[in-house]
């Protein structure tokens, strides 16, 4: 849908992402058109292949194919071909009707004269075809091409949205939870680049809640074609939250603390903007007075894909995307320890302000989570470390 200048930039992302994504499968090819591009398979597997490539933000629909010359005998051959090999699909009667296009103009017949030359021999050979030219239950499409002409019926739908990293970069909070790993995916599929950030307390937290967030990291890439994930320190800031005695405001001045060190990996990142897994209401530190306490901690952009969508909605995003398995995992995270009884919903900026202002060395010690940040880069294909999932009633909300 994209004209001007911004496709080309817009096309040669998409091409870079994908042949990213392809790097598992190094027989096959790629080459590019105007607005399309084509995975010669090699000896690779077109229904392997067709999962990938379903996951590349910025491509509306793709279709297995097969190539002929551009030839009235051939294209006739090849499509009786196809339709044989299908043949299993519409034994008992089924409709179709062959929907021709010729792009390359100097072929010397008319889509509609091969609407009728393709379509006469497949009627002649399959008895149980019967032709249907409004809603047809198979649509043969024969494409003509100067370099030759590609014959399919299917048309997968895939992501869609902006080309990843053609809307700028954001730095996402990530926990082990549910919501915010389908936060990443929302703003990748909205075109940004994503960096994640993961807080943990060790040793409150274990080794393998850092592992968890990894694989988590490690899904997300399965999508991006690459991740960064930054492991943040966060155990001196939460205990220090601990002993003031406020313990229904620990969550407020956690997530605070959380989005000042995010901010700073963000100038050094060059993000633009911040994302969060709120949902409007799902927890105390998501109401709307909680989410507006916790902002003002940072100057830069907050962005909330989830913060309208309920629980359900998310749960059902995470299982298509691949995280969901992997966030209900009983592994707790830094935001569920510490956790008060009665957290409140409606925290005072003010009295917020005061209790920072007393703690002298807060400052530093962000400075010095920020220092003292662990960076890895996670690849698409790279398997996870596996682990035992629980079932429902182990998940846990996020915190994030």
């Amino acid at each position: 849908m994209l004209k001007g200048k911004n496709r080309a930039r817009f096309e040669k992302t998409i091409i870079t992402q994908v042949r990213s994504l392809l790097k598992p499968y190094p027989s096959a090819s790629l080459r590019k058109e105007f607005g399309r591009l084509y995975v010669d398979l090699g000896n690779e597997s077109y229904t392997d292949l067709i999962q990938v490539l379903k996951r590349v933000f910025g491509v509306m629909s793709i279709s297995p194919v097969k190539v002929t010359p551009s030839e009235r005998d051939a294209i006739v051959e090849t499509s009786v071909a196809f339709m044989e090999e299908r043949k299993h699909e519409f034994e008992g009667g089924m409709t179709f009707k062959v929907n021709a296009r010729r792009v390359w103009k100097e072929f010397p017949h008319s889509s509609h004269e091969m609407n009728h030359m393709v379509g006469s021999p497949i009627l002649r050979t399959f008895q149980d075809l019967s032709v249907d030219v409004r809603e047809p239950d198979i649509e043969l499409r024969v494409e003509i091409r100067e370099q030759g002409t590609y014959i399919f019926n299917e048309v997968i739908p895939a992501v869609g949205g902006f080309p990843l990293g053609t809307n700028g970069k954001a730095m996402l909070l990530l926990s082990g939870g549910i919501d915010s790993p389908v936060a990443a995916w929302s703003s990748m599929r909205r075109g940004l680049e994503v960096e994640c950030v993961h807080f943990y307390s060790y040793p409150f937290t274990s080794q393998r809640a850092k592992e968890k967030v990894i694989d988590l990291a490690r899904a997300l890439a399965d999508h991006a074609g690459t991740i960064k994930l930054h492991l943040v320190p966060f155990t001196e800031i939460q205990t220090a939250f601990t002993q003031l005695g406020q313990d229904n405001l620990i969550i407020t001045l956690m997530r605070r603390s959380m989005l000042r060190i995010a901010t700073k990996l963000a100038e050094r990142e060059r993000a633009l903007a911040l994302i969060t897994g709120d949902s409007l209401g799902q927890v105390a530190s998501q109401t709307l007075p909680s989410m507006n306490v916790i902002g003002r901690a940072t100057d830069l952009p907050l962005l909330r894909p989830l913060v309208m969508m309920d629980k359900q909605e998310i749960i059902t995003l995470s299982k298509q995307i691949g995280t969901y398995d992997i966030s209900i995992l009983p592994y707790e995270d830094c935001c569920t320890l510490f956790v008060p009884k009665s957290p409140t919903t409606n925290p005072n900026l003010r009295i917020v302000d005061k209790i920072e202002a007393t703690m002298s060395h807060l400052t530093a010690w962000v400075d010095e989570a920020v220092a003292q940040t662990e960076t890895i880069v996670l690849h698409a294909g790279e398997s996870v470390t596996g682990a035992s999932s629980s079932d429902d009633s182990e998940i846990k909300e996020d915190w994030f």
